[in-house]
């Protein structure tokens, strides 16, 4: 798909930022209610992070360790949506908020970037994909959303429902940007754009999304080389491109 056809296709919010799971800061945990309401109030897109339970439900969370965020071990892909809920509260005292909650709470008035985090022992690429597309059956607008993913295996799958997907490339996965074509845009981390005049051309004919900015001088060198940034501990006002 032409670059041209995928902007035409996005909520032009997109590309004045995205909110790095939620509008996150020392008050509001990353990935919680608190941290996306704060990113709509701020009007900002938001990015997300999504898991499968074990019974097949959708939790919203970075890592597949629970510890980090709520200070109590526990695999997301081995404990069901239920345990999740009744025993685990993030550092801001929120619930682990669910797919459907997140999105009943934005109720697209922002535009969402929601990241497949599939289990890589139990290869639940497709599952997971597919669950996801389920819970997205009921959107208004499917130019309010991206669906990204480290594993291609996640985003083939989904093709067929016509929502924009990008490829995110880590350093440690740099082949899979042998896969490129494959997708309607890339999800790059940053650092190769400060050392590779081969990705800073890419923005020219395919859509370009950079992770995860944290200052607002680089805010501005890597808005050059993309179409759209996702930054934290960034205040809103600097998002000058």
């Amino acid at each position: 798909m032409k670059k041209e056809e995928v902007l035409k296709r996005l909520n032009p919010k997109f590309l004045k930022g995205v909110a790095h799971r939620g509008y996150h800061n020392e008050k509001f945990t990353e990935n919680g209610l608190n941290a996306f309401k704060n990113a709509l109030d701020n009007d900002l897109a938001i990015e997300l992070d999504v898991h499968l339970t074990k019974d097949n439900e959708l939790i919203v969370c970075h890592d597949a360790n629970l510890v980090r965020t709520t200070s109590k071990e526990g695999i997301i892909e081995d404990l069901t949506f239920k345990e999740i809920k009744n025993n685990y509260l993030l550092k801001d005292g929120g619930k682990i908020p669910s797919l459907k909650e997140v999105l009943d709470l934005v109720d697209e008035k922002v535009p969402l970037v929601i990241e497949l985090k599939p289990d890589t022992k139990k290869k639940n690429y497709k599952k997971l994909a597919l669950r996801v597309m389920k819970e997205l059956k009921r959107v208004k607008d499917k130019s309010n959303f991206i669906i990204i993913s480290f594993y291609p295996q996640c985003l083939i799958p989904i093709k067929k429902y016509n929502f924009i997907r990008c490829l995110l490339i880590a350093q440690k996965y740099e082949w899979i940007f042998n896969l490129r074509f494959l997708f309607e845009g890339l999800d790059i981390d940053y650092h190769y754009f400060k050392k590779s005049k081969k990705y800073q051309k890419l923005v020219k004919h395919k859509f370009m999304m950079a992770w995860t900015i944290e200052d607002k001088d680089t805010f501005k060198e890597v808005s050059k080389y993309v179409d759209s940034v996702t930054f934290q501990y960034i205040d809103k006002s600097d998002l000058v491109r």
